[in-house]
C-alpha cells in the first residue's frame, strides 16, 4: 500500500500520542459539568454504557484502518472504495476547523500564565476607575474574574455585529501558540513524538497536585457530596444518554482523521485492539479523576461564596439594627430574620433588598462549562489560595499542554494526507508543508482575537463539526463493515493482531453503533429545527452578566456554510468519482 512511512519509535509512544491527543480540555471543562447536570454519579451509569457500546469499538475501527491501510484519512478511505474518498477529505476540512478557532485557547492560557506572574494575581479585585474615587463600574457590577476575562482579556463588544479591532495583545499570543505548535510538528513524528511524552503526562502531575491541594481546601467535601450524590431519576431523561454518547464520542476525537493519521505510523503486526481498550479507559478514567479535582475546588468557591454571603448578611443586619456583636451566628441567622420582619416589619422590608439570599445548594447548582469554568471558576477559586500564584501558573501550564496535545492532532489529521500526496510532497518539503498549515490557521484565527471574537469562536465549537463528524464516522462504520466487507476486515486484523476478532467488536461494528450514531444524529438535527432562530449569549457591560440575542442573518450564513462545507464533501466525492468513471467508459468506448 505504502512503501517507506515514518513509524512510531515504540507502540508506548503511539499510545503517548493518542493519549495527548483524546485527553483534552472536554475532559477538564465539560464532563464535570455534564455530571452537574444530569445526575451527579449516576451519569456515570449511561456514560460506562457507551464506553462499551460506542467508545471502544469505534476507536478500534479507525486504528485498525490507519494501521492496515497506512495511509492519511483521505487515502485509507480511498483504498477502501474509490467512492469513499470524500470521507477523508470531510476530515481533513473539520480538522481544518478545529485548528482555525482551538488554537485561541491556548493563547488564552498564554495570556492568563503570563498574569499569573503577577503579585497580587490580577483578577483577585476590581481595578479603580478613571477618576481613583472607587471601584470599574462594569467589575462592580460582576466579579472580578468575570471582569477581567470579558473585559480585560477579550475587550469583549457588545454584539457579534460590532467586530471591533484586533486586540494585539491576544494576538500576539496567537502567533506565540501556533510558533509552540510548529516547533512540536516541525519533522513529523521525529519530533512530536518527542513532544507527546510532555504533553501527555504533565497534565496528569498537575491534576494530581491539585487534587491534594483541592482535597485539603475548606469546603472541598460540599463540593465532592455534591457530584457524587446520584440523581437516578435523571436516568429516565433522554438528553442524559444522548450527552453521555456525545461526550464518549467527542472526547476521544472520533471522525477528525487524527487517529487513523497516528495509527498510520505504527508498524504493521501492532496490536491495535489492546491499544483501543488502554486508550479508551485512560481517557474515561481521566474524565473521572479531573471531576474529582474539579468538584473538590468547586466546592471550595461555593463554600467561600456561601460564607461570604453569610458574613455580609450579618454585617448589614447588626450595623442597621445595631445589634450587639456576635448576637448574629451563621447558625441563628434565619431565625433571627424572622424575628426581626415582625418586630421591625417596615425597618426590615426597607432593608430587604439589600440582603441576598445565601444558598449553598444555590452555588454548587450554578452550571459552568466550557471557557467560564476554565477561565472564570478555576480563577475565582485560585485567586483565594494561598501561594495562589503557584497554584496559578501550575493550572495554566496543565491547560497549555492540553491544548496543544490535542492541536499536534489536530494538524497531523491535515499533514498526513497532504504528505501522503505524491504531488504535494515532491514539490514542498514537509517543513514548509507543516508552516503553511501553521501559517493559514493563525492568519485566520487573528479573526477571534477581535472583540467580537470570542461570538466566532462560540459558533465555530458549536457548529463547525458536531453534525459532519456523526455522518463522517456513520459512513465510516458502514463503509468497513458493508462496503469493504467484515469478513475481509476480520481477515486483515487477523493478520494484525495474531488473533480472531471477538464476537463484541462485530456486533458493534454492524450493528449497535451505527444505530447509536444515527440516533445521535436524529436528534441533533431535530434540536436544531426545534429550536427555530439560533441564539447566542452576548456580554453587556451595562448589566455585568450575560444577554441571549438572535445570531444576525450573516451569522446563520456562516453556520450554515460550515455544516455544509464538511458534510457536502462524501456525496460530492462519491459523485465526481462516478462522472469520472462513466467519462473514462464513454472515452474507451468511442476508441
Amino acid at each position: 500500500m505504502e512503501k517507506s512511512r515514518p513509524l512510531w519509535d515504540n507502540p508506548l509512544q503511539f499510545v503517548f500520542a493518542c493519549i495527548s491527543y483524546a485527553v483534552g480540555l472536554g475532559n477538564v471543562w465539560r464532563f464535570p459539568y455534564l455530571c452537574q447536570m444530569y445526575g451527579g454519579g449516576g451519569f456515570l451509569i449511561p456514560y460506562i454504557i457507551m464506553l462499551i457500546v460506542e467508545g471502544m469499538p469505534l476507536l478500534f475501527l479507525e486504528l485498525a484502518v490507519g494501521q492496515h491501510m497506512r495511509q492519511g484519512s483521505i487515502g485509507a478511505w480511498k483504498i477502501i472504495s474509490p467512492y469513499l474518498s470524500g470521507v477523508g477529505i470531510a476530515s481533513v476540512v473539520v480538522s481544518f476547523f478545529l485548528s482555525m478557532y482551538y488554537n485561541v485557547i491556548n493563547a488564552w492560557a498564554f495570556w492568563y500564565l503570563f498574569h499569573s506572574f503577577q503579585d497580587p494575581l490580577p483578577w483577585a479585585s476590581c481595578p479603580l476607575n478613571s477618576n481613583h474615587t472607587g471601584y470599574d463600574e462594569e467589575c462592580e457590577k460582576t466579579s472580578s474574574t468575570q471582569y477581567f476575562w470579558y473585559r480585560k482579556t477579550l475587550n469583549i463588544s457588545p454584539s457579534i455585529e460590532e467586530n471591533g479591532n484586533i486586540q494585539w495583545e491576544q494576538a500576539v499570543c496567537l502567533i506565540l501558540a501556533w510558533l509552540l505548535v510548529y516547533l512540536c510538528i516541525l519533522r513529523g513524528t521525529e519530533s512530536t513524538g518527542k513532544v507527546v511524552y510532555i504533553t501527555a503526562s504533565l497534565p496528569y502531575f498537575v491534576l494530581i497536585i491539585y487534587l491534594i491541594r483541592g482535597l485539603t481546601l475548606h469546603g472541598a467535601v460540599n463540593g465532592l457530596i455534591y457530584m457524587f450524590r446520584p440523581k437516578i431519576e435523571q436516568l429516565a431523561n433522554p438528553k442524559t444518554w444522548i450527552n453521555a454518547a456525545t461526550q464518549i464520542f467527542f472526547s476521544l476525537g472520533l471522525g477528525f482523521g487524527s487517529l487513523i493519521a497516528f495509527a498510520s505510523y505504527n508498524e504493521p503486526n501492532n496490536n491495535c485492539e489492546r491499544h483501543a481498550i488502554i486508550i479508551s479507559l485512560i481517557n474515561s478514567s481521566t474524565s473521572i479523576f479531573a471531576s474529582i479535582v474539579t468538584f473538590s475546588i468547586y466546592g471550595f468557591k461555593a463554600t467561600f461564596n456561601y460564607e461570604n454571603c453569610i458574613s455580609k448578611a450579618i454585617l448589614l443586619l447588626t450595623n442597621y439594627f445595631d445589634l450587639e456583636e456576635g448576637a448574629l451566628t451563621a447558625d441563628n441567622l434565619d431565625s433571627m430574620k424572622d424575628y426581626l420582619t415582625s418586630t421591625y416589619p417596615n425597618e426590615y422590608a426597607a432593608l430587604l433588598p439589600q440582603i441576598k439570599n445565601c444558598s449553598l445548594e444555590a452555588e454548587l447548582d450554578t452550571a459552568v462549562q466550557g471557557t467560564g469554568l476554565a477561565f472564570i471558576v478555576y480563577s475565582e477559586a485560585i485567586k483565594n489560595m494561598e501561594v495562589s500564584q503557584l497554584y496559578s501558573v501550575l493550572y495554566f501550564i496543565m491547560l497549555l499542554m492540553l491544548g496543544i496535545g490535542s492541536m499536534l492532532g489536530n494538524t497531523a489529521a491535515i499533514l498526513t494526507p497532504l504528505t501522503d500526496s505524491k504531488f504535494i510532497s515532491t514539490h514542498l518539503s514537509k517543513e514548509m508543508i507543516s508552516g503553511i498549515v501553521c501559517f493559514i490557521n493563525c492568519i485566520v484565527g487573528l479573526v477571534f482575537t477581535m472583540e467580537a471574537g470570542n461570538y466566532w469562536f462560540d459558533i465555530f465549537n458549536d457548529y463547525a463539526a458536531t453534525l459532519s463528524l456523526l455522518l463522517i464516522v456513520l459512513v465510516e462504520t458502514i463503509a468497513v463493515c458493508y462496503v469493504y466487507g467484515l469478513k475481509r476486515f476480520e481477515k486483515d486484523l487477523h493478520l494484525m493482531i495474531g488473533h480472531k476478532l471477538n464476537w463484541y467488536w462485530k456486533i458493534m461494528w454492524a450493528f449497535a453503533s451505527p444505530v447509536l450514531i444515527i440516533s445521535l444524529f436524529v436528534f441533533y438535527l431535530t434540536d436544531y429545527i426545534r429550536t427555530g432562530t439560533l441564539q447566542y449569549q452576548a456580554w453587556d457591560a451595562t448589566q455585568g452578566q450575560l444577554v441571549t440575542k438572535d445570531y444576525p442573518s450573516y451569522a446563520l450564513a456562516v453556520i450554515g456554510l460550515l455544516v455544509a462545507a464538511s458534510t457536502m464533501c462524501i456525496p460530492l466525492g462519491a459523485f465526481i468519482i462516478f462522472i469520472m468513471k462513466r467519462l473514462k467508459r464513454n472515452v474507451s468506448t468511442l476508441e
